[in-house]
């Protein structure tokens, strides 16, 4: 009785080993695909076919790869005094300073929630500023071909804003915004954080 009990432990084990081996397997070759698209992006190899879907607090995004740059766990984030309320202070990510800044805040929208799958989304190194966004999830690549532009009048229901050029909507009817990080670096209430 005990080695039949034995070998159905092995067996359970050994069914449930190859699993957890392939989530970790597939995780990985994600992660180097994303990569390997980012850079290829960065060095200009992809137009705006793809883009890297994120979603913060309940809205759905659209980076472009050229202006996405690391993608770090939260960590512990560092306050700065006398900052508005949508700056959420510094991180440390690989020895650089990095500005944390909660976009839905900063929009007048709410706040994220911060748990275990929330991001930061650097931006990347060719804008020049050295910042990132707190994000929700990281839904991964989507592309633009798939989608359709909503027109324009669909598009805005509050203030339009110069970094959310665009709207997309998916084949399964999710509304996407086109998000610019080089066009919300040149916004004037972005780049004063002070009270």
């Amino acid at each position: 009785m005990t080695q039949k009990l034995s070998d159905k432990a092995a067996t359970t084990l050994e069914a449930v080993k190859p699993d957890s081996g392939v989530k970790r397997t597939r995780l990985r070759e994600f992660q180097a695909q994303l990569v390997e698209r980012m850079q290829e992006a960065q060095r200009g190899g992809f137009s705006k076919l793809s883009q890297l879907g994120i979603l913060i607090g309940q809205v759905r995004y659209l980076l472009d790869l050229r202006e996405a740059g690391e993608i770090v766990s939260v960590g512990t984030l560092t306050a700065v005094p006398l900052t508005k309320d949508w700056y959420l202070g510094l991180s440390n990510i690989r020895g650089n300073l990095t500005s944390v800044v909660d976009l839905p805040r900063f929009h007048g929208k709410g706040t994220t929630q911060q748990d275990t799958s929330c991001r930061i989304v650097a931006f990347a190194p060719a804008l020049l500023f050295n910042g990132g966004l707190l994000v929700s999830q990281v839904l991964g690549l989507r592309n633009l071909n798939e989608m359709t532009v909503l027109p324009q009048e669909m598009q805005f229901g509050d203030r339009h804003v110069a970094w959310l050029p665009n709207q997309y909507q998916d084949q399964d009817g999710n509304v996407w915004h086109e998000l610019s990080l080089s066009s919300l670096i040149q916004d004037q209430d972005f780049l004063h954080i002070g009270l």
